[in-house]
């Protein structure tokens, strides 16, 4: 189920193809230098920018740890905007998951695809406009 109008939601910016991994190969961890006490829904926005070295560690990622997945080509992982929603369960500072190797790592679950929808994207957890939640597209 999409986010409900009238609720306050958090997003995290995460960059490509980094979100396009949790939210289509079963990327569970998402590595982080800062904490956070957050609980619940998260929605997934993805930054205006991926760098050739990103996709090159995405593409790396993909074989090694899911090599059934076929990464798409970089120019077809939407940018600048919202494009699912996890949930948020635990942040760890160590984890035997293939897909940790932060300080912290925030364990995702729960992942949900959206249209992507744009949106200004901010540094740490950040609130997501109202009209903006309106506006989320769950894709079948």
């Amino acid at each position: 189920q999409p986010a409900s109008r009238g609720i306050i939601m958090k997003a995290i910016s995460i960059r490509q193809p980094y979100a396009w991994l949790i939210l289509h190969a079963g990327k569970t961890v998402e590595n982080r230098g800062w904490l956070t006490t957050y609980r619940g829904a998260l929605l997934v926005h993805t930054g205006k920018m991926m760098t050739r070295e990103d996709y090159a560690d995405g593409l790396a990622m993909t074989q090694r740890f899911c090599p059934s997945v076929s990464l798409p080509a970089p120019d077809t992982l939407p940018l600048g905007g919202i494009v699912g929603q996890v949930t948020l369960i635990d942040c760890v500072q160590a984890s035997d998951s293939p897909w940790f190797f932060g300080r912290y790592g925030f364990i995702l679950a729960n992942p949900l695809l959206y249209r992507p929808l744009p949106c200004r994207g901010f540094l740490g957890l950040f609130e997501v406009p109202d009209a903006l939640l309106a506006q989320l597209e769950v894709v079948a």
